[in-house]
């Protein structure tokens, strides 16, 4: 029995990354169910999202207005941050205090992969606009779903397009791609990497076999990997 007053263990935070079509949403609910299903307690979210806010400027980041300029990509990346920003101190940061483990699909490896490697931002731009969004929060665990854009953007519904993939060509999605590729080559250690041209079936085995490996420890749970204070002020 843990002593009264004994600060809850800080919950680990994942994230779901990849190009267009990787599957981020039903890979995130699958894991969600495994680990809840191993007495985790869960919080799933996402980005743009998650918020009241976030969820209006989701609205207005991936609709297809058809205006005739295109947006500029640092303002992007000011709005995936501003709901960030607010995504991290509503709900990440108190979930992780109270020990629970989050599981948030995109997170600022996105801002960086499209925004960044896709549409030319600096990326130390982009690194101080995200130092002020999170705080130096970073996720103890990224699953990168990668797959060739073309493959993704067939998967695509037409009812799912965003201006993302509306406005954008197949360049700039295979740049995005190896944008991902070159920040999990950068942080071997936290990331990992998912053939998600593979059955869901078979996506899903692999990343169970990421969480035994790294998350889960014969029924229990291991302490995430950088157990310092996640919060905002």
């Amino acid at each position: 029995m843990t002593p009264p007053g004994t600060p809850a263990r800080r919950g680990w935070f994942i994230t779901f990354e990849g190009p267009e079509g990787a599957g981020k949403t039903t890979q995130v609910d699958r894991v969600a169910a495994t680990l809840a299903g191993r007495g985790l307690d869960v919080l799933v979210t996402r980005e743009p999202g998650g918020t009241w806010l976030g969820e209006r400027l989701r609205e207005v980041l991936l609709a297809r207005t058809g205006a005739g300029a295109p947006r500029d990509a640092t303002t992007d990346a000011l709005l995936f941050n501003a709901a960030r920003r607010q995504l991290v101190t509503e709900v990440i940061g108190p979930a992780l205090q109270a020990g629970r483990t989050v599981l948030c699909a995109r997170f600022a490896d996105s801002t960086r992969a499209y925004q960044g490697y896709g549409a030319g931002v600096s990326l130390e731009r982009l690194n101080a606009i995200e130092a002020a969004a999170t705080d130096g929060l970073r996720p103890d665990l990224t699953i990168l779903l990668d797959l060739p854009p073309e493959i993704g953007l067939q998967r695509k519904a037409p009812g799912e397009v965003t201006r993302f993939e509306a406005d954008f060509d197949l360049e700039f999605h295979q740049r995005v791609r190896d944008g991902f590729l070159a920040i999990a080559a950068g942080d071997p250690g936290r990331f990992a990497i998912v053939d998600a041209t593979a059955s869901e079936r078979d996506v899903t085995a692999a990343i169970d076999a990421v969480l035994l490996d790294r998350v889960v420890r014969g029924g229990g749970t291991s302490e995430p990997p950088t157990p310092v204070l996640r919060t905002t002020r």
